[in-house]
């Protein structure tokens, strides 16, 4: 069997903004190893568990966010209430989510490529998505503070700046989902499949 590397074309394809899931070449593991099973499987260790808990709580934090938005934009927050809901909310998920793709990026995706070769092309994604999820995140935050500096400003340019946050928060969180999504469709497969210790990230306590 040979295993070929990635090439630019292939991984642009299954670019962040483009793709909608894996290829049936990186679904294998999660064709054994359906989301319906993970939770009572005896191979979702600790690692796995805390790892899902915290995409859960990034999950939360953009239905949150959204629903801010959502909630100024329809009028139900004022633009003095506004800034108290988003800011720390959004602050949040932009420090949490930097330090995660972090630990992923040199932690564990260098393992689970190590474990499995015929992933390498779905880490090479996910790597890329981080990328592209920073730049949305640099978007995003300078959309909102443009936005807050025009809460009290003239009304056509809280309108644009408003439209202009909408926009790259959207993107944002839209990439963000499918990200956690795509991400967890790969990993817990493989870690319900070798199992924590073998692949040599499970948490000791």
């Amino acid at each position: 069997m040979t295993v070929q590397m990635p090439n630019p074309s292939d991984i642009e394809a299954l670019a962040l903004a483009r793709r909608s899931g894996w290829p049936d070449d990186l679904r294998v593991l999660i064709a054994r190893f359906p989301r319906e099973q993970w939770q009572g499987h005896a191979n979702l260790g600790a690692m796995a568990r805390f790892w899902l808990s915290r995409h859960a709580m990034f999950r939360e934090l953009a239905a949150m966010i959204q629903a801010v938005e959502t909630q100024f934009r329809e009028g139900v927050l004022s633009p003095a209430e506004f800034p108290r809901h988003l800011v720390p909310r959004l602050q949040f998920l932009l420090s949490q989510l930097n330090v995660h793709h972090q630990i992923e990026d040199l932690h564990y995706f260098p393992v689970f490529r190590a474990a499995e070769a015929q992933l390498t092309r779905g880490f090479d994604v996910l790597e890329g998505d981080h990328h592209a999820i920073h730049a949305d995140m640099e978007q995003t935050a300078h959309a909102a503070n443009a936005l807050l500096r025009a809460l009290s400003g003239e009304p056509q340019a809280l309108q644009r700046c408003g439209d202009d946050y909408t926009a790259a928060s959207g993107a944002l969180l839209k990439g963000l989902i499918r990200h956690l999504d795509d991400e967890e469709d790969l990993i817990v497969p493989l870690i319900l499949d070798r199992g924590e210790e073998a692949l040599g990230v499970a948490h000791h306590g």
